[in-house]
């Protein structure tokens, strides 16, 4: 099994390193609760510097069996019950499922479109060994969904996202925690690590959004003709129309099909877990007011701020992000391996349950494992 090497002795948490008066410090100087709708967006959490920052000692790109843990006891282990809950977040309603009374703490964070259903091949797994939570993003899954045009700032980006985050792990969680992050799902992660270091232990990425539709990756030229295309699908007919044409089955049968490499794990079950949110008052708007977002932080920008280990895992046949260009993501020294999935596609923790939850047990554990041996004994 791989271990990654590291002389430094930074990351020393334990849960008893976070007690309800830390928690209470952090609301108290850095997300003061009398924020209203309007000025959340406005509002900036302050970054907070770590005295020491992670440096790996090596970055490699690996194959998979280097980081699976074999362990034959866990397969007959009965499942632990999942449970669906809702969250008052700056009065918001938001979903979250959880289940796992003990271990370190994961919060499972979905793509674009997707919602806490997405992982539900992962939660009951790992929670024999982990508490572990899953969110839905505000304005996807369950969550509430508030018009975007309310806003006079955009409501649906990056940082917001990464906000609800971190005061997820204050509120909810109630400990710092490991992310387990998909497509979006991902930056978000990323930037939550950015602006509250002390929050997140170490993020997993899988298959993170490479955002190719972003204003720095677009030719001059080009970017004209993507404003125009983008203004007419938010403020004309064409929009609901074109997300009326995406909203059903068949359709996204389609879509999961193209990002699934192994079609037969496209079930009618995922088919429903994706669309029934989807047909909620709100997601309409909330669907096209993402894919008019071309601004925001790009993972590059955010990588070399990450304080925590990151290890991404990529499947190998997705179509939508390709793993050559995710591949130059293993040269920042945040980065502590490349795990090539093969034969998978976009959605590696759904679509190939059996390796992502092993990975991701051994990246925690390896990780647990170390910051255990250099905290101080206590009596």
């Amino acid at each position: 099994m791989y271990m990654a090497s590291s002389s430094s002795s930074s990351f020393t948490f334990t849960k008893v390193d976070l007690p309800v008066r830390y928690l209470q410090r952090i609301r108290k100087n850095l997300l003061p609760p009398s924020l209203s709708r309007k000025s959340l967006l406005s509002y900036r959490t302050p970054t907070v510097s770590l005295p020491h920052v992670y440096r790996p000692a090596t970055t490699t790109v690996s194959r998979l069996d280097d980081h699976v843990i074999n362990d034959p006891t866990k397969q007959n282990t009965p499942q632990l019950e999942v449970c669906s809950s809702t969250w008052n977040w700056r009065g918001f309603s938001i979903r979250y499922q959880h289940s796992g009374n003990s271990g370190p703490a994961l919060v499972l964070v979905h793509g674009f479109g997707a919602n806490s259903d997405h992982w539900r091949k992962n939660i009951p797994v790992l929670a024999r060994s982990h508490r572990v939570f899953s969110i839905d993003l505000i304005g996807y899954g369950y969550s509430d969904k508030p018009n975007p045009r309310e806003y006079e700032e955009p409501f649906y980006t990056f940082e917001t996202w990464a906000m609800q985050l971190n005061e997820f792990c204050i509120d909810v969680v109630k400990d710092k925690a490991y992310f387990v992050c998909n497509s979006i799902g991902g930056v978000v992660g990323l930037q939550a690590a950015v602006m509250e270091p002390e929050t997140c232990m170490g993020i997993m990425l899988l298959n993170i959004s490479l955002r190719m539709l972003h204003t720095n990756k677009q030719p001059w030229y080009g970017r004209p003709l993507i404003r125009l295309f983008q203004n007419l699908l938010r403020n004309t007919a064409l929009g609901n129309l074109f997300y009326k044409s995406v909203a059903r089955p068949d359709s996204i049968r389609s879509i999961l099909s193209q990002c699934y490499h192994d079609t037969s794990q496209v079930t009618d079950e995922l088919v429903q877990a994706i669309l029934l949110p989807g047909l909620q008052p709100g997601a309409a708007d909330v669907f096209l007011e993402f894919i008019c977002y071309s601004g925001g932080p790009l993972p590059e920008e955010l990588l070399p701020l990450v304080k925590c280990p990151v290890l991404i895992a990529w499947g190998d046949k997705d179509p939508w992000e390709p793993i050559e260009l995710g591949r130059t993501f293993g040269k920042f020294d945040s980065v502590e391996d490349f795990i090539v999935l093969p034969n998978v596609g976009h959605c590696p923790h759904d679509e190939a349950p059996h390796l992502v939850n092993q990975l991701i047990e051994s990246f925690v554990a390896r990780h647990a494992k170390t910051k255990a041996s250099l905290s101080p004994k206590i009596i």
